[in-house]
């Protein structure tokens, strides 16, 4: 398996959540194993200009924290886009480390259908409206070099062109609106267990008095006799004894009740996160 998360430029700098998950990506628990970070930098955060977005000059430069390689490549050429996509795959499956493509490109449209750029961004738009479009600049290139003809590049065109229209025509006979394919996995079978629908029934998680009862004394003893225990941490013992004793409940004893009610049962559990290695959760 490979991970691979596609983000925006704005977003790419601007949202707290890749600075976040870049400092998880090389720790114990938590490694992807290299993660690699596709960006469609159009160089434009909604209508925001990146001078006004950001103090880097580049939205990839929050990558270098943890020295990820990061590839700028001008996406106007396909070719230089796989070459480099290429070199991530192979640096995440030799290192197992985080990898950033940065693909350098622009937005022809507005946002949304409501948004004209022009308002924002006169002069970018000026530009981007005399700049050819990604395939007819890189079908250009292949007929200068002979690879295609010009009638084989049309009939691609043409071929792809029907595929659009057919399932555009095919659409309109379409009668029903089924909701449920947008709520639910359009997989057939896959909620249902040897062929029988799942009920959203829980099987009863109860338990008796006298588990509950020891799991709450192991949770309010020391393992190791004659180990001296922090004086805070023994009170906070000697209290969880006396709830156990009188049939009362906090959180934290709760919570002990559930982990040894499951590892009783054989079942594994693996706590992780701030303050767990001590206790606190």
């Amino acid at each position: 398996v490979m991970s691979i998360l596609l983000h925006g430029d704005a977003a790419f700098a601007g949202q707290g959540i890749v600075y976040e998950t870049f400092h998880l990506s090389d720790l114990p628990s938590y490694t992807t194993h290299g993660t690699v970070h596709v960006v469609v930098n159009n160089q434009i955060g909604f209508t925001t200009d990146p001078r006004m977005a950001r103090s880097s000059p580049y939205p990839t430069d929050v990558a270098r924290v943890v020295n990820a390689p990061i590839f700028h490549v001008n996406a106007d050429d396909p070719e230089a886009v796989v070459y480099v996509c290429n070199v991530a795959a192979e640096w995440r499956s030799t290192f197992h480390k985080d990898v950033v493509v940065d693909l350098v490109c622009y937005r022809r449209n507005g946002h949304n259908e409501m948004d004209e750029p022009m308002f924002t961004q006169p002069l970018m738009y000026k530009q981007i409206r005399k700049q050819k479009p990604v395939l007819q600049k890189y079908a250009e290139l292949l007929i200068s070099q002979g690879v295609v003809n010009q009638p084989e590049y049309e009939e691609e065109i043409a071929k792809y062109d029907k595929i659009c229209e057919e399932a555009h025509a095919r659409s309109k006979d379409e009668k029903i609106l089924h909701i449920k394919h947008w709520l639910d996995s359009p997989w057939p079978g896959f909620f249902t267990l040897d062929g029988q629908p799942r009920s959203m029934t829980c099987p009863s998680t109860g338990l008796n008095e006298e588990d509950l009862t020891h799991i709450g004394q192991v949770a309010s003893s020391v393992p190791v006799e004659d180990f001296t225990i922090h004086g805070g941490l023994s009170r906070i013992l000697k209290t969880r004894g006396e709830m156990v004793k009188n049939r009362t409940v906090d959180w934290a004893l709760a919570e002990y009740m559930a982990f040894g009610s499951l590892l009783k049962e054989g079942i594994h559990i693996r706590l992780s996160g701030q303050d767990v290695e001590r206790g606190t959760f």
